[in-house]
């Protein structure tokens, strides 16, 4: 099976060097430098895997030999974009897998094209060191299922088998959206505090025994979205406060585990537009679907929404009234 990953940031490096061990892979990049460098010296993996993947890529979508799989990595912000620059390059036949954080890839991805669909939901997560070189962190399991349009059952668990052998972790599940939701609810509390606290996921996002401690407002969001996933018939593959106190536990273990920043923290301190429409917004308009408040997960995404504009007013030319 030959393998396309569309974006060389860490996730999308994480597949395409483990890939590239028992396929054929092409990395599609952003820049021509990024494909040249990965061309000319390959992908190197340090920590929980360590080897160095040969691969293609290439910055250009026209310069893409057909190929079976798409694995799209990019963030959430950027899949339209990225899709409408490949689309003519996709295959009729491929299959076409999402990562993104959130809701709503399967349809961005159905605005360009008619290809079937895995959905996935991932926590693997490293440190990208340069275009050339990833170190790869958390190595939990990729829960993949059927997206919309559907693939066959059969093809879900032939690229569940292709990323087992590669070395990663995977589960196939005949309905995903318990794992995204669970992911989901996890991520419109982890990323949104931290992004508006700018503290890594540490100890603060569990401990509940002073009055201002942080633990009672990871609580109390993690319920509200709860609530919201009953009301959409959803029922939860984890439970989101059981998998935020497992990696603060993870995090306080081992090693230099607290270094690594939520995505959305990351996208704050860099002043990037972050995914909070996918995450909270969806988590929210959900809510509004179905009769169900989340004031607190409405109070927080508005904040994540003004941090995001103060950005664009900052940069933006100030008119003279003179």
């Amino acid at each position: 099976m030959r393998v396309c990953v569309v974006g060389g940031g860490v996730i999308g490096s994480l597949f395409a060097a483990h890939l590239a061990r028992v396929s054929e892979v092409w990395v599609l990049t952003r820049r021509e430098g990024h494909a040249e460098a990965l061309n000319r010296d390959g992908l190197r993996v340090s920590g929980k895997s360590e080897f160095v993947a040969e691969l293609s890529a290439t910055a250009n979508p026209e310069e893409l030999p057909p190929f079976e799989l798409a694995i799209v990595c990019t963030k959430a912000t950027d899949l339209d974009s990225a899709i409408a620059r490949m689309a003519r390059s996709i295959p009729p036949s491929a299959v076409m897998m999402t990562t993104q954080n959130g809701l709503g890839a399967e349809t961005i991805i159905q605005r360009h094209g008619s290809w079937e669909i895995i959905a996935g939901v991932t926590f693997m997560s490293g440190i990208r060191h340069s275009d050339t070189y990833v170190e790869y962190e958390l190595d939990t399991p990729t829960w993949i299922g059927p997206g919309e349009p559907a693939p066959s059952w059969e093809t879900v668990v032939e690229v569940a088998e292709l990323i087992e052998k590669a070395g990663l972790k995977v589960q196939a599940m005949e309905d995903v959206r318990p794992a995204q939701w669970s992911k989901l609810i996890f991520n419109a509390t982890v990323n949104v505090v931290s992004a508006l606290t700018e503290l890594s996921h540490n100890r603060h996002f569990r401990e509940e025994d002073q009055l201002w401690s942080l633990g009672h407002l990871v609580h109390e969001l993690m319920e509200e979205g709860k609530q919201v996933a009953d009301a959409a018939g959803i029922a939860l593959y984890e439970d989101p406060w059981e998998m935020n106190l497992h990696a603060v536990r993870r995090g306080e273990t081992d090693s230099g585990a607290y270094r690594h920043l939520p995505s959305m923290l990351e996208d704050v301190l860099a002043r990037r537009p972050t995914e909070v429409d996918f995450i909270t917004g969806e988590l929210v308009k959900t809510g509004i679907r179905y009769g169900v408040s989340t004031p607190l997960h409405l109070a927080l995404y508005r904040l994540i929404k003004a941090k995001e504009s103060a950005w664009v007013e900052k940069s933006s030319p100030t008119l003279s009234l003179a």
